[in-house]
């Protein structure tokens, strides 16, 4: 019923930026927090940033002001400007989205996850 199309990973020298791009598409009423999240091998998935559909914002710590998520709610669409990337940002990178829908006559929130995109930060 959703779908989420990833864009925007691949290699990167240390020190450098990439931009990744998530849509998001079905037939559902809002779709509210959009996050990405990463994970490297043998390590948990950790929250990358997140943002509401009113813009409020939210970053893993060791964020450290090197990225930038942003979303334009038209496309349902939401960026990650990754800047200053060190080897450790290294993972596949998922996006995330909180959804609500009617079934019935009742509203219902859900969830759901990309396939993740590949950010190799490496000389």
């Amino acid at each position: 019923q959703v779908q989420l199309v990833e864009s925007g990973g691949g290699l990167v020298q240390p020190g450098g930026s990439l931009r990744l791009s998530c849509t998001a598409s079905g037939n559902v009423f809002s779709f509210n927090t959009m996050a990405w999240y990463r994970q490297a091998p043998g390590k948990p998935r950790e929250l990358v940033a997140a943002i509401t559909s009113g813009a409020s914002t939210n970053y893993g710590d060791f964020v450290k002001d090197r990225f930038i998520i942003s979303r334009d709610n038209a496309k349902n669409t939401v960026y990650l400007q990754m800047n200053s990337l060190k080897p450790e940002d290294t993972a596949v990178y998922y996006c995330h989205v909180d959804y609500s829908l009617y079934l019935a006559g009742f509203r219902r929130d859900l969830d759901y996850w990309g396939q993740g995109t590949q950010v190799n930060v490496s000389s």
